[in-house]
């Protein structure tokens, strides 16, 4: 009997952000560093981060760290563009997502960052990939905040893209794209990650720490040891902007 090979746009890419396409700390961690020392974050929001870190916490760490965005409340969201002026990747990432573009393989960013950084990510994506005469929409799902009036809420909609919810966002993305998971690629750098890695017949390990290379050798699934980075200059606001338009109306 002969196998007939899947047309190549019924195979997608994803790939985790930080720690895997680019180095920590992460975008958030950056972000967060910036408005903290720029004073912008008032007293009151970091009460009502730790207000809100007590109620997750039987959720455990991973839900009082990455559902727990208060400390964003009344902050405009275009404070994202004053800060993050640079962003950094991984020239191996570069390479990889490239090979996936070739392969005419559709990329999507999957993170639990804010969202408007991972357009940011992918934008800028995008931009290296015309570089080497590319061209692709980066598609991304990540953690989405509540705004009024261009301000953050500091309440997540819906929820954190983490941990099992990766794993619920590719299952809805195969099969509303009506692809075959076992031909998909997904690519992650630790154990919150594994429901995401699981979810697809090619996971990708990268930069793992000691459980998840154990993981990785019980599991015979490859390891990539990207090391060599690449900084850029950040894409502007009216370049992402457009991007979340176009996200959003091929979503």
């Amino acid at each position: 009997m002969t196998t007939r090979a899947m047309p190549a746009s019924s195979i997608a890419a994803f790939f985790d952000i930080d720690g895997t396409l680019m180095p920590e700390p992460s975008l958030e961690k950056r972000f967060f560093s910036g408005l903290r020392h720029s004073g912008a974050i008032p007293v009151r929001n970091y009460w009502a981060w730790l207000t809100e870190a007590i109620r997750l916490m039987p959720q455990g760490i991973a839900a009082m760290r990455g559902a727990n965005k208060r400390y964003l409340q009344g902050i405009s969201a275009d404070r994202v563009f004053e800060l993050m002026a640079t962003i950094s990747f991984y020239e191996e990432a570069v390479e990889q997502i490239a090979w996936h573009v070739r392969h005419e393989h559709i990329v999507v960013l999957l993170s639990g960052t804010l969202e408007v950084l991972a357009q940011i990510a992918a934008t800028a994506l995008e931009c290296e990939l015309q570089a080497l005469c590319l061209q692709t929409n980066v598609l991304i799902r990540a953690t989405c905040l509540g705004e009024v009036r261009g301000h953050w809420t500091g309440r997540v909609v819906d929820r954190a893209m983490q941990g099992e919810e990766k794993s619920r966002a590719i299952k809805h993305f195969v099969q509303k794209k009506r692809m075959d998971s076992a031909q998909c690629y997904a690519y992650g750098n630790s154990l919150m990650d594994r429901a995401m890695l699981s979810s697809v017949g090619r996971p990708q390990v990268v930069n793992p720490g000691r459980d998840l290379a154990a993981l990785a050798n019980r599991c015979d699934w490859p390891i990539w040891h990207w090391h060599h980075q690449k900084t850029m200059i950040s894409p502007g606001f009216s370049r992402v902007e457009a991007k979340i338009q176009r996200t959003e109306s091929h979503a």
